[in-house]
């Protein structure tokens, strides 16, 4: 029937992935389709590696019990929308994360937010969403929400 069946939507919980969820809902609507909610989180190793610096497990466990209930959170927002969905929690650098579920789940197209940096902001932080763009599987839609 529709064309977009499984659509994944990176959520990192910002106002702009919000709006992608909304976007993400819409389509899956009118598809037919379901939503792959996924969060990506990465353990900076490089930083406690580099400063002998430990962080307990306890935090860890804190960000990912967090995580999981954001994404519930987001789930819940899909069912009662009537869309179907399922969630998915991974440690990794966020676009890897984001392309290597859209493989794995034969994503249709992947729906995410944006903050659209510019000029140095890009440079220091770079930018999820055109790592993204440029690796995906799969069609690429990103929303930016208005400020």
């Amino acid at each position: 029937m529709g064309r977009f069946r499984k659509i994944l939507v990176p959520l990192d919980f910002s106002k702009h992935s919000d709006a992608a969820l909304e976007l993400a809902v819409q389509l899956a609507k009118e598809h037919g389709g379901e939503l792959h909610l996924i969060h990506a989180y990465e353990l900076p190793a490089a930083v406690t590696m580099a400063y002998g610096v430990a962080i307990p497990q306890s935090v860890w466990d804190g960000v990912q019990e967090a995580a999981t209930e954001r994404l519930e959170q987001g789930l819940a927002r899909v069912k009662k929308a009537g869309v179907k969905g399922v969630t998915h929690l991974m440690t990794a650098p966020a676009a890897d994360a984001i392309t290597t579920a859209a493989t794995t789940q034969k994503a249709d197209l992947i729906v995410m937010g944006t903050r659209g940096l510019t000029g140095l902001k890009h440079v220091l932080l770079g930018s999820v969403a055109e790592r993204v763009l440029r690796t995906a599987p799969c069609p690429v839609l990103t929303i930016k929400s208005e400020d």
